[in-house]
């Protein structure tokens, strides 16, 4: 589970049925009903039981007040959170609740806890889950939120979302219960992810979406909007300029404020987003102070651009958080759709083309790590080689994986001097040439067209050069013709999900208890399916295999084996060039803000549970 937009989850053991037998007919004893709980995990028990007044990660006093002003790139053309097209507006989320949401503080989704939903139960086979509402949950109108607004919701988000559709594929009915309850059945038993991935389900309003707005007109859900949404949650739209800004109120009123995951959150009055169409010029205006916060996700800026007088002054903090919540996996990623790329053996041509050393070095200032795993950042990556219920897991696919698989430990070509980059790119040769390609000319010529072998990169931030230069003049050396296609940001968006690309940078979100998504990211129903996360377009019957596995996973251990065969057998058919991570979330802000003296392990959340300090903004001033 993502989101990636997820963690361990804590199993309710129903007794097993007994089979009584009598002289002369069978008679089977029922089993008990499941308890209802007020949270629940993957595996293992919920830190926090139903008497907590707050977690542990937040101030309970923290004060409530002042603003915050966030940054984002692209602008927005709607206030619908649930179509696939479009850009939603940044932030539109601090609108809604969800039936139960997870602590911060535990590893991904390992506890769900009660929002709109106050408990929730399932059996032990996973078949069906309950979820009981809430009945102090309110919209912002003040009626109450209904078990016929859960049920809406979920069939209109799969309704209108593809990709919604497909993530929840397994639901095949949702019905109401007496006592405010409603319950999702699915089509399989023992996947243990599924009744979490119900609990964060969007809840959308009804009888505002199929009411009319004030110049009498129907909404429709299927189609965008400007009209500020009615919500549910801790802030509303108080005002916007399409494409440039949104502000958000927080709710006086706000019917979850006293929930125990919401005690010490949500403690700024207003929260603003600024909208960038460019990042080098969201950058500058962090330092002129039109916004508040940043995460710096080039560690180039991060080494040079953060030396101006507030920074020297201390009135801009620069502040590292480690990261323990996620991993990731970023790289060039070929389109597998085009002939030219279906050979593993130019996909590993590629990899020996990049020369990351150098690239970090120059570039990076050594910051940044190399991607050896699917998972990286996280203990869920393949190391050595495989033993155990790994070795078990793989040995049920051999011969239909990559022997390397169970005799060689996956490692990137290595560059950083002129001798190993040498050496590298004499194997890509060596490798397009086995692949049917010739050199002829100083060209790697494809045998098909009779051309010269040509890669189009996409991409829509002028700042991804500083990696794509040297790659691209790797390539060059060798006889592959690299074409920079810089694109605007819709544009950008519009050609990936219709797999208009030959090859572009792209990131998956890891969790640390991965589940359903990994079918979107690799699965072969996904790969021709416009929208999804497969975008290099694998099909692969064995990665299907191992991604079931994860999915039906009966405990941690088998979960974490299942991962580790996955990110072997991805690893080892070349399907992208891996690029970097950083295992650090750098951040910097102006010195106006409080966070609590014991923050969650595996996220910085601001603005979650930050607050407006006062005596901070008056030695820093007051924002421009």
């Amino acid at each position: 589970m993502t989101a990636g937009p997820k963690a361990p989850k804590a199993v309710f053991l129903a007794l097993a049925a007994t089979l009584l037998l009598a002289p002369v007919t069978t008679v089977r004893a029922q089993s008990p009903e499941p308890v209802w709980q007020h949270a629940t995990a993957l595996s293992g028990t919920p830190k926090y039981g139903p008497d907590v007044t707050h977690f542990e990660y937040v101030n309970p006093e923290a004060p409530k007040g002042g603003s915050v002003r966030l940054a984002d790139t692209g602008g927005f053309d709607t206030f619908n959170p649930v179509l696939p097209k479009g850009n939603p507006a940044p932030g539109i989320g601090l609108i809604y609740d969800t039936l139960m949401e997870t602590a911060l503080d535990e590893v991904d989704i390992s506890g769900s806890y009660g929002v709109i939903a106050e408990a929730m139960r399932y059996p032990d086979d996973y078949s069906w889950v309950e979820y009981r509402l809430n009945p102090k949950a309110r919209w912002h109108d003040g009626k109450p939120i209904t078990v016929s607004d859960v049920i809406w919701s979920f069939q209109k988000i799969t309704e209108v979302s593809p990709p919604q559709k497909f993530y929840y594929k397994n639901v095949v009915r949702a019905e109401e219960r007496p006592g405010g309850v409603v319950r999702f059945e699915f089509d399989v038993k023992g996947n243990r992810e599924l009744p979490h991935i119900m609990s964060q389900l969007l809840i959308l309003p009804q009888h505002w979406w199929e009411g009319t707005n004030a110049q009498g007109e129907k909404r429709d859900i299927a189609r965008g909007t400007l009209e500020p949404p009615l919500g549910n949650g801790p802030y509303r739209i108080k005002s916007f300029v399409a494409g440039r800004d949104v502000v958000y109120e927080r709710v006086p009123d706000y019917w979850g404020a006293d929930l125990p995951i919401r005690v010490g959150t949500n403690n700024f009055d207003e929260i603003r987003y600024v909208v960038f169409m460019d990042q080098a010029v969201e950058l500058e205006a962090f330092k002129g102070d039109q916004y508040d916060f940043r995460q710096e996700l080039s560690a180039s800026q991060w080494a040079k651009a953060y030396d101006f007088p507030a920074i020297r002054e201390g009135r801009v903090v620069k502040e590292e958080f480690v990261d323990k919540g996620s991993g990731r996996m970023q790289a060039f990623v070929p389109n597998l759709r085009r002939p030219k790329f279906q050979d593993a053996r130019v996909r590993q041509a590629l990899n020996y083309a990049y020369d990351f050393e150098t690239t970090n070095e120059i570039v990076s200032a050594n910051l940044l790590k190399r991607i050896g795993s699917y998972f990286a950042g996280t203990d869920l990556g393949a190391t050595g080689l495989p033993t155990g219920k790994e070795l078990e897991i793989l040995e049920t696919l051999r011969g239909q994986i990559p022997e390397e698989v169970f005799t060689t430990e996956f490692r990137n070509p290595v560059g950083g001097n002129p001798e190993n980059v040498r050496n590298n790119l004499r194997q890509a040769v060596r490798l397009l040439t086995e692949a049917g390609f010739r050199r002829e000319n100083g060209q790697i010529i494809d045998p098909t067209s009779g051309e010269q072998f040509t890669i189009e990169f996409l991409y829509f931030d002028k700042s991804a050069e500083r990696t794509l230069l040297p790659y691209a003049k790797n390539l060059e050396s060798i006889g592959i013709r690299p074409v920079l296609r810089l694109v605007d940001q819709p544009q950008y968006i519009n050609r990936i999900n219709s797999r208009d690309f030959d090859m572009a940078t792209l990131v998956w979100g890891q969790s640390l208890s991965p589940g359903n998504e990994q079918r979107d990211f690799w699965g072969s129903e996904a790969a021709d399916r416009e929208q999804s996360r497969n975008y290099a377009g694998i099909k692969n019957p064995a990665v299907d295999t191992l991604i079931d596995r994860i999915v039906f996973a009966k405990d941690r251990a088998e979960l974490v084996a299942a991962t580790k065969a996955l990110d072997r057998v991805l690893l080892w058919n070349h399907y992208v060039v891996p690029q970097f991570y950083a295992d650090k979330d750098r951040t910097v802000r102006w010195n106006r803000f409080g966070h609590p003296a014991k923050m969650p392990e595996f996220t910085f959340a601001f603005p979650t549970i930050w607050w407006y300090d006062a005596a901070l903004a008056a030695k820093t001033g007051a924002p421009k």
